[in-house]
């Protein structure tokens, strides 16, 4: 890991644990976990949000105001909203990624819960996904929410990611490993 990414992580860590203790002696872990998934999905579909988090050229105010409002229009919980305000001030905004990462890990281990990231050719069905889910279960020996996406690249298969395990059962690879055994044999 860089050290900027570390220096992020840890930032990230340290307001994700606060968060998370100040939520679980409020009771609010439902509502933690809702916020959490709201600003993930923000993250992920607006360009303005990220651009707001991570550009410079706003100021303190600026961010501050615009994050408070944003919150304010997601019905974010007063602990969030209150986060978020304190991280606009401290020009921390830009750990926001990770936050939600360490949120939603130690939501997980709360719960007792792993996250499985599964990479797939095509859209898993539901049925799929669930089988999956029990397969792991029985592997992992906790509850497993399956956090998939699509790759085409893939060809066919699965990439599965549980914790710091990786299981490759792709076309893609199993092709990229034929290939270079025959360029060992040649």
């Amino acid at each position: 890991m860089s050290e900027p990414a570390s220096i992020s992580s840890g930032i990230a860590a340290r307001y994700a644990t606060a968060v998370f203790e100040l939520a679980k002696e409020g009771k609010k872990l439902k509502a933690l976990e809702g916020d959490v998934n709201t600003i993930d999905v923000s993250l992920t579909d607006s360009a303005d949000f990220n651009a707001l988090i991570n550009s410079p050229i706003y100021t303190r105010d600026q961010q501050g105001d615009a994050i408070t409002a944003i919150a304010e229009k997601m019905k974010l919980s007063p602990i969030v909203k209150n986060t978020l305000g304190l991280m606009a001030s401290n020009r921390r905004l830009f750990v926001l990624p990770q936050l939600v990462a360490a949120l939603r890990d130690l939501i997980a281990d709360e719960k007792g819960e792993v996250t499985a990231e599964v990479t797939s050719a095509k859209k898993l069905t539901k049925a799929q996904s669930d089988k999956l889910a029990k397969t792991l279960k029985v592997s992992v020996g906790k509850d497993v929410v399956i956090q998939s996406s699509v790759d085409e690249s893939l060809i066919g298969g699965l990439i599965v990611k549980v914790g710091s395990k990786m299981i490759d059962t792709s076309i893609k690879s199993k092709l990229d490993n034929l290939q270079n055994a025959m360029k060992e044999v040649g």
